[in-house]
């Protein structure tokens, strides 16, 4: 037998541009799960790309090759058995991991195997005192310094008229693996709701005392069947309320499905909604499950509400009566159940007043309210806004830097377009500072207002 000997290859020098970079798909449809799962992910090293979707997830798997993809138990448009087997066949050397442990052990495992089981174990948790513990607030954001918010919360309240401190620069994300302690301080929680744990959900950030009440809220009705109306205006994070509300309830893992009662025409939105037989009406060639009863077991999020047409109005109000639906071109009735959560940028009382909006739906939604506020009502958040964004930013292109002038131009802007424009205006200014670590105010564009 010869003996076995291991080659000697020539020695090279190991340089950065060698390394390559690991990779994981993350497909679910909830976006909350996806936010939680990519962080811990991030913080082990991992290149992170997510999917909505079965039909996304396999694009951009064709496209990444991934070393590992994580998959939701639940798809919204692919039959889970038929993706896996399908997904398996045709990228053999990619690590398969879903959330329900069954499918999981069926899959090769990769050599990173364990940290995927510990990224998604870490983010199925939901004890939210793992992210935040009072009386300090502690959250481990991988690449944030405590002193940098602090000093970041110093210019905001400099910009409304109270103190401030001095600084040259606000340096979000410089310290890497650094775990930030916020004190919250005496009169907050002196002045928080009573009745309810006033520290705030993963998803919802803010310390604002307006930002701790919904978070109070949430805590509250989450656990319970009772239908929840979300008020807010334009980009002030009502799917994210509805998505906490979701996670939080006893129907976490069943599906959140949501759809835009704004963005789909009328004539099509009843068989969006209810479902159709095929035939049912002109270019229906085949049959379709509605969302009403996609969401069966789980949580049916109905956003801009109060955009509906009337005439739907009345069918959505059986539906919620009696759980009971009727897809459209068909006489059978189907029991669904499934917890509904509305939300609307309309003041949906005043609309039913005025007769744009079925009273007695109204009545049967708004049971619990919660409202979100406009970005103006708690700009004291604002450095913590604008680190997680630029965290978040940072996931596929290197972290940016917050000037402090550049944090002072955002503070006294109006924000007419609330979290979400806060959102849009910093990814553009990461692009417009092309390889500059740092953020001005040169690069803040706010582009133009609508009025």
């Amino acid at each position: 037998m010869q003996p076995f000997s291991i080659p000697v290859l020539p020695s090279q020098p190991l340089t950065h541009s060698r390394i390559r970079t690991r990779t994981a798909l993350v497909a679910s449809a909830d976006r909350s799960f996806r936010q939680r799962l990519s962080e811990v992910l991030t913080g082990l090293r991992w290149q992170v790309r997510e999917a909505e979707g079965g039909a996304q997830a396999w694009a951009e798997a064709a496209t990444l090759v991934p070393e590992a993809v994580i998959v939701d138990a639940w798809l919204p448009d692919l039959d889970m058995d038929e993706f896996l087997s399908e997904f398996r066949g045709s990228f053999p050397d990619v690590d398969l991991v879903t959330t329900g442990e069954s499918t999981a052990a069926e899959s090769p495992r990769g050599p990173y195997r364990q940290e995927l089981l510990y990224a998604l174990r870490k983010s199925q948790e939901t004890d939210t005192a793992a992210w935040n513990a009072a009386p300090a607030m502690k959250r481990d954001f991988g690449t944030t310094s405590g002193k940098a918010l602090e000093q970041a919360a110093a210019t905001v309240a400099a910009i409304s008229g109270t103190k401030a401190a001095g600084s040259e620069e606000i340096k979000i994300g410089e310290a890497a693996g650094t775990l930030v302690t916020m004190p919250v301080r005496a009169e907050k929680m002196a002045s928080a709701p009573e009745g309810g744990c006033a520290e705030r959900l993963p998803e919802l950030v803010g310390n604002a005392d307006c930002m701790l009440e919904i978070s109070r809220r949430v805590r509250l009705v989450a656990p319970r069947m009772t239908p929840v109306l979300i008020e807010g205006p334009t980009g002030s994070g009502k799917e994210l309320v509805a998505e906490a509300l979701h996670r939080l309830s006893t129907r976490n893992r069943k599906p959140f499905i949501a759809i835009n009662c704004a963005a789909i025409p009328e004539t099509l939105l009843e068989a969006e909604l209810f479902g159709h037989t095929r035939g049912a009406f002109t270019g229906a060639v085949q049959g379709r499950t509605g969302r009403i009863e996609a969401a069966d077991g789980g949580t049916l999020f109905l956003d801009e509400i109060g955009e509906m047409p009337l005439a739907l109005q009345s069918k959505l109000l059986r539906f919620v009566e009696c759980g009971e639906l009727q897809r459209v071109g068909e006489n059978e009735t189907v029991k669904v159940d499934v917890r509904i959560i509305a939300a609307t940028h309309r003041p949906l009382a005043q609309h039913a007043r005025e007769g744009g909006f079925r009273s007695d739906l109204y009545y049967r939604l708004a049971v619990f309210l919660i409202r979100t506020p406009t970005l103006a009502e708690h700009l004291q958040d604002l450095p913590l806004l604008v680190e997680h964004f630029l965290q978040k930013l940072g996931r596929e292109t290197p972290m940016k830097r917050m000037g402090q002038n550049a944090l002072a131009k955002l503070a006294a802007h109006d924000w007419p377009g609330n979290v979400r424009e806060l959102e849009h205006v910093l990814e553009r200014a990461v692009i417009l500072a092309g390889d500059s670590p740092l953020l001005t105010a040169h690069e803040i564009d706010f582009g133009l207002t609508v009025n």
